[in-house]
C-alpha cells in the first residue's frame, strides 16, 4: 500500500461508535482510500487507546470492502470495452457501482 509522508491525523473517534461504517458507501476510492491509509498509519504507530483502536479496525476493515468493491466495478468495466475493427475503443459498457 502506498504511503504518503504528509498524512493529516484523524480525529479521534469517540469509545463506542455508533456505526463504522457510516458514510463510507458515499466515499469515493480516492477517498476512502486516504482514510483507509490514515486509519492504519494511526493504529501501527499505537496513537489510540484499546476501545478506539477497535473501532478504527472497524471502520478500516469497511473502508477496505467499499476499496475492493469499487476496484471489482473498475475492473469489470475495463472488461466490457468494446474494441473496433481498428483496434480504437468504440464505448465502454456502464458497470454497476452498487
Amino acid at each position: 500500500m502506498l504511503r504518503f509522508a504528509a498524512l493529516t491525523r484523524l480525529p479521534a473517534m469517540s469509545a463506542t461508535p455508533t456505526d463504522p461504517a457510516a458514510g463510507v458507501a458515499d466515499l469515493s476510492f480516492e477517498a476512502a482510500l486516504k482514510e483507509l491509509e490514515q486509519i492504519v498509519d494511526r493504529l501501527e504507530h499505537g496513537e489510540a487507546p484499546l476501545e478506539e483502536s477497535i473501532g478504527l479496525y472497524q471502520r478500516g476493515a469497511a473502508l477496505k470492502a467499499h476499496c475492493e468493491k469499487r476496484l471489482e466495478a473498475a475492473r469489470l468495466r475495463v472488461e466490457q470495452i468494446v474494441v473496433g475493427s481498428g483496434g480504437q475503443a468504440e464505448r465502454a459498457e456502464p458497470a454497476d457501482f452498487q
